[in-house]
């Protein structure tokens, strides 16, 4: 999947020398692939964790099971979580987590059906964005407009922030 908003946030992200790590639970990796695909992707991704399972959240990110159980694992409040978990486990300028529902089952309601993703950034241990939002389409479809928007998120608000 090449994409170019996906090329101008690596670039933006070489450009203003900063590094990136992912937490993605729904996307599985994919956010990470894609950024890897990039050029000179050693000079940004410092690195990503697959954290598909709850345990794995938990143990490795130490996301609280009480945090999990409250609210779920596909939630708002997880994937900030994970991205203050992985912090503590990759040193890079900016930590982006990712959770979601990319088929049917797990926390699925009404008010958060298939489709829905939350994504959770921070620069420097700070917050930079955040955002729920729901795709349609089968889960590949719902993985690559996570990454994609992703993307445009991260470009977007770090383009304002080093204008």
């Amino acid at each position: 999947m090449e994409n170019a908003i996906v090329t101008a946030c690596t670039e933006l992200l070489i450009d203003k020398g900063l590094t990136i790590a992912f937490a993605e639970s729904a996307t599985a990796g994919r956010l990470t692939s894609e950024f890897a695909l990039a050029g000179n992707a050693g000079k940004f991704l410092k690195g990503g964790l697959a954290c598909y399972d709850a345990c794995i959240k938990e143990e490795l990110l130490k996301v609280p099971d009480e945090l999990v159980q409250k609210f779920t694992p596909e939630s708002a409040e997880v994937t900030e979580a994970i991205a203050k978990g992985l912090a503590s486990l990759i040193e890079a300028d900016i930590h982006v987590g990712i959770t979601g529902l990319t088929t049917s089952g797990g926390s699925e309601t009404l008010e958060k059906p298939v489709g829905t993703m939350f994504i959770h950034a921070m620069l420097r241990s700070e917050h930079l964005f955040q955002e729920r939002i729901v795709f349609t389409g089968d889960p590949e479809q719902i993985v690559v407009s996570t990454v994609i928007r992703t993307a445009e998120l991260l470009y977007q608000h770090l383009s304002s922030r080093f204008a």
